[in-house]
């Protein structure tokens, strides 16, 4: 994939030369500015320089909102999310995300200190791409989302991020995606071997202060 067919993106760096990087894909209807802010809440002591990398998704009519465009990962078809997908799109985004990993490499950033991260639309994104990636990864951070085509998970599934640590996170008021859609999706994933930290919270489709000081805690294990 050429340069001038990369998506779009927000880069944030904590350092002059990073040795790490955090690809973060923000949800339906946002864009990449959406979790920029949060870079400055993360208590990132003891962590190498990271560049927070905040892809742009490509803009797309959405069946369930009568086919208004905005920015997407995917169409979403039903409110159930997983009976009827939109495969080609979610595929489509996997190829663009997988482009952006290899840029990383391409500028020095080894793949073991790569972690895709996403919110709702862009957890399922991490963990589409994440799960298949062909690179060994630093971990996966999947907040408020679920698993997209699940049942092609174990045939699809790559070994070299057999052993990388994912990170769940979700509300139990949330009613965008339900938090038994992603306790599904993480008794899923474990059945298959992965090693999930699952962290619940008071909230709704959203995020918190007590799961940015988490997500902080988790970044400094896998980085420092």
């Amino acid at each position: 994939m050429s340069d001038h067919s990369l998506l779009e993106c927000i880069e944030v760096t904590t350092d002059e030369h990073p040795t790490a990087a955090v690809i973060w894909m923000h949800g339906l209807g946002a864009d990449g500015s959406d979790f920029v802010p949060i870079v400055r809440e993360l208590n990132l002591t003891g962590c190498p320089g990271i560049r927070f990398v905040f892809p742009n998704a490509d803009s797309m009519p959405i069946t369930i909102n009568g086919g208004y465009v905005m920015p997407a990962w995917y169409d979403i078809l039903g409110m159930d999310l997983v009976r009827k997908e939109d495969e080609v799109g979610l595929r489509k985004s996997q190829q663009q995300i997988e482009a952006l990993i290899q840029r990383e490499i391409d500028r020095g950033i080894r793949s073991e200190k790569i972690i895709l991260a996403g919110f709702s639309q862009g957890c399922a994104m991490t963990l589409q791409t994440g799960l298949r990636s062909t690179h060994k990864l630093a971990g996966l951070m999947c907040l408020s989302g679920y698993l997209p085509l699940q049942s092609t998970v174990a045939a699809e599934h790559h070994a070299a991020n057999k052993a990388t640590p994912i990170f769940m996170a979700h509300g139990r008021g949330d009613g965008v995606v339900t938090i038994d859609r992603a306790e599904k999706s993480r008794d899923f994933l474990k059945e298959l071997g992965y090693n999930i930290a699952w962290h619940e919270y008071l909230m709704q489709h959203s995020v918190c202060e007590e799961e940015i000081d988490d997500i902080g805690h988790w970044l400094q294990r896998l980085l420092a």
